[in-house]
């Protein structure tokens, strides 16, 4: 690849995708681009505009509406192609306005292990995927930002927010909202990796397996705070947290 436009989150492997771009390409053939809408937290954005000014690199925010189309907030099984669709779109043209040849993503080949409808919009939309083609796992990729110094090289796993509400429930920027706050206090109490999947008034909290007990132990702390903001039920995942849980009710 001569020039390439990166969808960049700030993520583990998006982070690692431009640092190696950095290194090998001239500052004006990349363009780092990070999207914004309600489905991606506040604080993940300030992050990766942190990150991309470490780097040097140009960078650019820009606004997508996957919640203005009715199939997306519809919540079908295959939500995150509409999501991808709007996304993937937008790069192309800007890629075309900044005369970049390629658009390129952070997959990687451990994401082939769960149900990704957005990679039929990856393949319309002639996405690139160079993690993925160079056959680097997530954990290739943690390992080599550990020597390379990134400092996301243990970064949680991040996931659109709109993967926490089960197929076929609305989704509208309220619940969003409202699940954020409330990963965002499960956070601060040092749970790291979690989950908050959200069923109307019952929420199901997953974090490490290992967590489990620390979770139980703050747990009046816990349900107080999520009952504040208007979950009437606060349950945990005995299983813990894993990738996609929401996708085990899917027959394939």
């Amino acid at each position: 690849m001569d020039s390439v436009l990166i969808a960049f989150s700030g993520g583990v492997d998006s982070t690692f995708l431009l640092k190696v771009a950095s290194t090998v390409l001239p500052q004006d053939k990349i363009l780092a681009v990070t999207a914004y809408s309600a489905t991606y937290p506040k604080e993940e954005l300030l992050f990766a505009k942190d990150i991309a000014r470490t780097f040097g690199a140009r960078h650019k925010i820009i606004k997508t509406y996957e919640l203005e189309d009715k199939r997306f907030t519809a919540n079908p099984i295959n939500r995150c192609y509409f999501c991808k669709k709007e996304l993937f779109s937008r790069l192309k043209a800007l890629a075309k306005k900044f005369k970049l040849n390629f658009v390129a993503d952070a997959s990687n080949v451990s994401d082939r292990q769960d149900f990704r409808p957005g990679n039929i919009a990856k393949e319309e939309f002639k996405i690139r995927s160079p993690l993925q083609e160079a056959g680097f796992t997530k954990e290739d990729i943690r390992i080599l930002s550990k020597k390379l110094g990134l400092v996301t090289w243990n970064k949680p796993a991040l996931a659109c927010l709109a993967s926490r509400i089960p197929y076929g429930k609305k989704i509208n920027p309220r619940i969003l909202a409202r699940i954020n706050k409330a990963e965002e206090f499960l956070r601060q109490l040092g749970f790291l990796q979690v989950r908050l999947r959200h069923y109307n008034g019952l929420c199901r909290i997953e974090v490490f397996r290992e967590d489990i007990p620390a979770l139980m132990h703050k747990r009046n702390l816990i349900v107080e705070k999520l009952k504040r903001l208007g979950y009437n039920y606060v349950t945990v995942d005995l299983e813990g947290y894993r990738t996609g849980s929401l996708n085990e009710v899917i027959k394939k």
